[in-house]
């Protein structure tokens, strides 16, 4: 599943989720790179 995060202030990151964590923010993976953020909330939800 493909999810956006927020990794800065003012950087998006859009990835394959890759798992939750503990603290409300999530994995994505791109390409080989993971990265950990906040997830961005969809307004269709």
């Amino acid at each position: 599943m493909l999810r956006t995060i927020t990794v800065g202030s003012h950087i998006s990151v859009q990835g394959t989720f890759v798992r939750d964590l503990a603290d409300g923010r999530i994995l994505v993976q791109v390409g080989e790179r993971t990265f950990k953020g906040t997830p961005i909330k969809s307004k269709a939800a």
